[in-house]
Order: C-alpha cells, then sequence, then structure tokens
C-alpha cells in the first residue's frame, strides 16, 4: 500500500517564508504531506487547541530555527517554542533545523530586543538537546530536510496515511497479522542474540584468561631519563571491568587509556623501582600496541562497538560503547552481591568463569 507521511513544519513566518518554501517543496518531492502555521488563523486560544490537534495527527515534526523567536504565547514563551514542546511531550519523532550561523543573518529578520535574542539562544540550546542539522540558505535547508526526512522514516516508522480504496480487505488482514507475529518472532529472537557472544568467539582469549599489558613508563635517575617497557599479567575479565563502566553511554578512547593508566600506575611504580630502586619523577604511560590490542579484542569478543555518534561537526574522536552482549556482562562483573552465603555463581563471556579475578599482578 502507498503510505504518505503528515510532518508538521514549526517556525517563525515572516522572517522565513523562503525556507518554508523550500521545506514544503521537499516535502512535497517526497510524497509527504506537510502541515504547519499557513492553515491557523491569527493567534488566540482556539487557534491553539487546533495546532496541537494538528501536531496530533503528525507522524514527523520539524522546527526551523532563524534569527527570531516569534510571538509570545502562554508562560511567557514563543508559539514556536510550545509546539516543539507539545510535540516532545507526545513523543513524535522531533528534529530541529538550526541557523549555522545566526550573526550571518540579515538586521531585519533578526530579534531587536536583548531580550528577545536571549530567549531565541535558550530556544537554540533547548533543541540541541534533541536531534538537529544545520543550514544556511534557504536552497541548503531544503535539501537537508529531505534527506533528514528520509533517514527519521526509516529509523522511526510511523503510522502514516493510506487511500481508503487501499484498506485491507479481511483476508488481507489475516495475511499481515501472521506476518506480524513472524516479525515480532524474528525481533525476539534478534534480542535474544545480541545476548549472546559473537560466532566463533569461543576461539578467542577471554575471562580470566590473561594476556601481557604492557606499559612504557619514564623516569629520572641519576641524572638521566630512562624508558623501560613493563608487562603485567592481568585477565580480560579485569581489563573490561574497568572498561565497562565507562562505556555505558560512549567514552573517547583517552578516556579509556587513562582509566587503566589509574588503575594500574601503582604497580608500574613499583616494578619500576625494583629495577631502578633510585628512579624518580616516575611517569607511566600505557602501550599503544598494547590498547589496541584490547580494543580489537574486546571488539572481537562481541563486548563493545564503535559509536558513531559526534558531540559537534568538527569532533573526529573515536568513542566506544557498549553492545548489548557487553552491557549484560557488565552488569554482572561489577553488580554487588549480596553478604548472604550462597555459592559463588558464574558468568560466561566465552567460557564458564569466575566473576571475581584472581590477583592479576
Amino acid at each position: 500500500m502507498d503510505k504518505r507521511y503528515q510532518v508538521f513544519v514549526s517556525s517563525t513566518y515572516e522572517d522565513l517564508r523562503e525556507e518554508r518554501q523550500e521545506v514544503m517543496q521537499a516535502l512535497l518531492e517526497l510524497d509527504s504531506i506537510p502541515s504547519g502555521m499557513e492553515l491557523f488563523p491569527a493567534a488566540n486560544e482556539d487557534q491553539w487547541t487546533l495546532i496541537k490537534k494538528v501536531i496530533d495527527d503528525c507522524d514527523y515534526y520539524l522546527v526551523i530555527v532563524g534569527g527570531r523567536y516569534g510571538s509570545i504565547g502562554k508562560d511567557s514563551k514563543s508559539y514556536t517554542q510550545m509546539e516543539y514542546e507539545y510535540a516532545l511531550s507526545k513523543d513524535k519523532p522531533v528534529i530541529a533545523f538550526l541557523h549555522a550561523d545566526p550573526s550571518q543573518i540579515v538586521a531585519a529578520k533578526t530579534e531587536k530586543t536583548q531580550e528577545g535574542r536571549d530567549r531565541l539562544e535558550k530556544f537554540r540550546q533547548l533543541c540541541q538537546e534533541k536531534l538537529i542539522r544545520f543550514w544556511s540558505s534557504p536552497q541548503e535547508l531544503g535539501s537537508v530536510v529531505s534527506r533528514s526526512i528520509v533517514k527519521l522514516i526509516k529509523t522511526h516508522p510511523a503510522v502514516g496515511w493510506i487511500r481508503a480504496d487501499e484498506l485491507a480487505n479481511p483476508q488481507t488482514a489475516q495475511e499481515i497479522l501472521k506476518l506480524r507475529k513472524q516479525i515480532d518472532d524474528l525481533e525476539a529472537k534478534l534480542a535474544q542474540d545480541r545476548l549472546k557472544p559473537p560466532k566463533g568467539s569461543e576461539s578467542l582469549a577471554s575471562g580470566n584468561e590473561r594476556f601481557a599489558l604492557k606499559f612504557d613508563p619514564q623516569f629520572a635517575d641519576q641524572g638521566k631519563s630512562w624508558t623501560q617497557e613493563i608487562e603485567l599479567k592481568v585477565s580480560w575479565n579485569r581489563v573490561f571491568k574497568i572498561l565497562s563502566t565507562l562505556m555505558l553511554d560512549k567514552a573517547a578512547e583517552s578516556e579509556l587509556a587513562r582509566a587503566l593508566v589509574h588503575e594500574f600506575r601503582e604497580a608500574v611504580k613499583k616494578k619500576v623501582l625494583r629495577d631502578t630502586p633510585s628512579a624518580t619523577s616516575i611517569g607511566v604511560k600505557l602501550s599503544t600496541q598494547s590498547f589496541r590490542t584490547i580494543i580489537v579484542q574486546l571488539r572481537a569478543l562481541g563486548l563493545i562497538k564503535r559509536d558513531q555518534r559526534q558531540r559537534s561537526i568538527r569532533d573526529t574522536t573515536t568513542y566506544w560503547t557498549l553492545t548489548e552482549y557487553g552491557d549484560e556482562m557488565m552488569t554482572k562483573l561489577n553488580a554487588i552481591r549480596s553478604e548472604v552465603a550462597q555459592p559463588e555463581p558464574t558468568i560466561d563471556l566465552i567460557s564458564v568463569e569466575k566473576i571475581r579475578s584472581q590477583n592479576d599482578l
């Protein structure tokens, strides 16, 4: 069946006429149904009731933010912000399109008062807590909206609208229910599979098996600077336990490396002083090769994955986060046990291992 999606387009109006035309055209070219303030009479309480009803009927909501905050409604908020917050409250898939550089907008299309500019900035900050895209010209905005809505439809499928003559007959409805059951069963199986290690990982080192974690400490001795390679025998369980809680959301590689240095700094210093008792100013650095080995191994074991989310457009940092299987293993390794005496439970990173690592050093 041919399905069309209704998209609510929110923005200030007079200053963004050209931009709204580009957005409306982009949505129509996607066979979507644009809805917006062009449908409404002058601002009043009846209008707000109508706006909420239209947002309720829409599948997606987008807001365009330029150089104006907009006319003020109740609670000293603009109607644009009220619409945005209402869409969020209704769990509508929302995306905001912010002008990339408001300082470049012509003065006639910007707020005249400092209070207005402050309110606009706060609204921009509110939008940036959710999905956003940036634009600099009406034509660029139309292109960005087109790509973004296509992606939003794929990631957040909505109900949509279909022609009345395409409604399913009873036989088709039964077939749809049957297919839905199959989809639900497959999704349930997929969810279970996400909590298991990947195929082939049973042959990889894991759990309480140990590997050589290498550090390159630098220190001073008798007026000279020295670098020494130090190896510590550490279990995969212990390494994952140290790093996993940092990746509950996502963690930069530099953050993960610092956590390992912090954990083993004293052990490394102890080994340096054992070999060079007069060593001073000992600085501990994790071997780059060792760190890469850890990342590759935890990824191969199905415990972590690269996080594609960027904190800003210019952010080139590599971030890592837990897989669903990794999250389950993290919980089992880090959860506090009951003090009631019970047989020690076991977990399985790849083979059956004790949760608590032995003294790794």
